[in-house]
C-alpha cells in the first residue's frame, strides 16, 4: 500500500479527510490503500508522483455515528495491543483498527490521533488531547511503555484493566437495573390506574347510592389528589432528580453526603464498597507493576476510585505518602479500607511485591461482588413480588368490594 509523507498542519489550513483509492502500479497490478489529504486532487497528484495510475478515489464518510464508549475503547486497546505483539507497525495497526471498527465516531477519533502520530507526535501525548476518552492513568500507561520500550506490554496491561473495570460496571448496573426497571413499571402502572381506571370506577360507585366501605374511599381519595396535582407531583419529581444530579456535579458536599449515603444502602452499600475496592487496587497493581512511581500511581488511583469518599481518602494517602508515610500506615489512618485489604498491602510492601498483592486483593474482591450480585437478584426477587403484589393487589381489591357487597346494596 503507498503512503505520502504528510505535512504538519498549519493553522487555518483545511482539516485533512481520509480518501480510499484503487490504482494499477508500473506492473499492472491492482493495488488499494487509503491516504489522509486536504482534497482529492493531492491524492492523485501524490499517487501519480508514485508511479500509481489511479482508477478512482473516494472520501471515506464516518457518518455521525453513536458516542465512544468505554468499551470501544477496551476493545481498540485490546487490538493495539494485539497487533503490535504480533509485530504490526503502530500506524498500520491504527490502520487497522479503524477499517475494523463499526462506530463512526471512534473511526474518527482513532483517525484523528493516527495523524497527529504520523507527524511525528509520540502515542500518549497524541492521546492526552482526547481525556474524555483517555484519561491520565492511560496516558501515563502508555507513556511508561514508550519509554521503556515495551509498548504492547503496557497495552495489554491496560486492555485487562479496562476488561476488568467494564466487569465490575456491568455488575453494578445489573445490580441495580432490576429493582429500578421494576420502580419504574409499578410507578408507571400506579399513575395509569389513578389518572384513568380509578375515576372511572368512581362514576360507577356514585349510582350505587350507598357508603363505600373505608379502603374504597382512601384509594379514591388518592386517586381525587393526582389527577389534580398530576402536574405538580410529576413536575416536582422532576426537579428532585435533576436538582440533585445537578448538585451532585457542582457541589463537593452533595458528591459527598451522597456517595457516603451510598455506602450505607443495606446489601447494595456493602456491593458498591467491595466494587470500589475493587477497582482501587486494581488500578494500584496496574499503575505499580507499569513502574509508575507510588506518589504519581496514586494520583491515577484516586482519580479511578469511582467513590468521593475513597477519592478523598486516597488523596490524603498521597500526601502522607510523599512524606514519607509508608503506604499501610497511610491506609490505616484513612479508616476506609477493611483490615484484611491493609495487610495484604502490608506485605506486598515487605516483600515487594505490592503489585501483586494488590492484584490478588482486587480478584479477591471482584469474586465478592459476582457473588453478591448472584444472591442479591435472589433476596429481591421475593421482595419485589411481595411489593407489587401489596401496592397493585391492594388498588384492586379495594376497588371491587364494593362490587362484592352489590347484593346488600340492591
Amino acid at each position: 500500500m503507498a503512503t505520502a509523507t504528510r505535512s504538519i498542519p498549519r493553522r487555518g489550513e483545511i482539516k485533512e479527510s481520509v480518501f480510499s483509492w484503487e490504482g494499477k502500479d508500473k506492473s499492472g497490478k491492482i493495488i488499494r490503500g487509503e491516504m489522509r489529504a486536504h482534497t482529492e486532487n493531492v491524492v492523485q497528484a501524490t499517487l501519480r508522483r508514485q508511479g500509481i495510475s489511479v482508477r478512482k478515489i473516494k472520501k471515506r464518510s464516518f457518518g455521525s455515528g453513536s458516542k465512544v464508549k468505554d468499551k470501544d475503547i477496551a476493545l481498540f486497546t485490546r487490538q493495539l495491543a494485539t497487533m503490535m505483539r504480533a509485530g504490526v507497525p503502530l500506524l498500520q495497526s491504527f490502520d487497522i483498527a479503524i477499517k475494523g471498527t463499526s462506530n463512526p465516531s471512534l473511526g474518527r477519533l482513532l483517525n484523528d490521533i493516527r495523524g497527529d502520530v504520523e507527524t511525528g507526535t509520540s502515542l500518549s501525548n497524541a492521546l492526552r488531547k482526547y481525556p474524555v476518552y483517555f484519561d491520565a492513568l492511560y496516558c501515563n500507561l502508555v507513556a511508561a511503555g514508550e519509554q521503556s520500550g515495551a509498548l504492547e506490554n503496557l497495552l495489554d496491561r491496560i486492555a485487562i484493566y479496562k476488561e476488568k473495570m467494564l466487569a465490575i460496571k456491568s455488575k453494578i448496573k445489573a445490580a441495580l437495573f432490576y429493582p429500578i426497571s421494576v420502580l419504574v413499571v409499578a410507578g408507571g402502572v400506579t399513575a395509569v390506574m389513578m389518572m384513568f381506571v380509578i375515576p372511572e370506577f368512581k362514576k360507577v360507585f356514585t349510582s350505587f347510592g350507598a357508603d363505600l366501605p373505608g379502603p374504597t374511599l382512601v384509594v379514591i381519595g388518592l386517586s381525587d389528589f393526582f389527577v389534580e396535582h398530576w402536574l405538580i407531583l410529576f413536575g416536582g419529581l422532576f426537579a428532585i432528580v435533576v436538582g440533585t444530579i445537578n448538585a451532585y456535579k457542582r457541589s463537593p458536599a452533595m458528591q459527598v453526603w451522597l456517595d457516603r449515603v451510598s455506602l450505607q444502602i443495606p446489601v447494595m452499600g456493602d456491593i458498591l464498597r467491595k466494587a470500589t475496592i475493587a477497582r482501587w487496587t486494581r488500578t494500584l497493581s496496574t499503575m505499580f507493576a507499569a513502574g509508575v512511581p507510588l506518589v504519581e500511581a496514586l494520583d491515577s488511583v484516586a482519580g479511578a476510585a469511582g467513590n468521593i469518599i475513597y477519592k478523598n481518602a486516597t488523596k490524603t494517602i498521597q500526601n502522607e505518602v510523599a512524606t514519607g508515610t509508608s503506604l499501610t500506615i497511610a491506609m490505616q489512618g484513612v479508616q476506609v479500607f477493611p483490615a484484611m485489604v491493609v495487610q495484604m498491602v502490608s506485605i506486598g510492601e515487605e516483600s515487594g511485591q505490592l503489585d501483586g498483592m494488590c492484584g490478588k486483593v482486587a480478584d479477591f474482591f471482584e469474586r465478592e461482588v459476582d457473588d453478591m450480585v448472584a444472591g442479591l437478584s435472589q433476596l429481591l426477587e421475593p421482595i419485589i413480588i411481595v411489593f407489587l403484589g401489596t401496592l397493585i393487589g391492594g388498588m384492586v381489591v379495594a376497588m371491587y368490594l364494593p362490587i362484592f357487597k352489590l347484593g346488600q346494596v340492591v
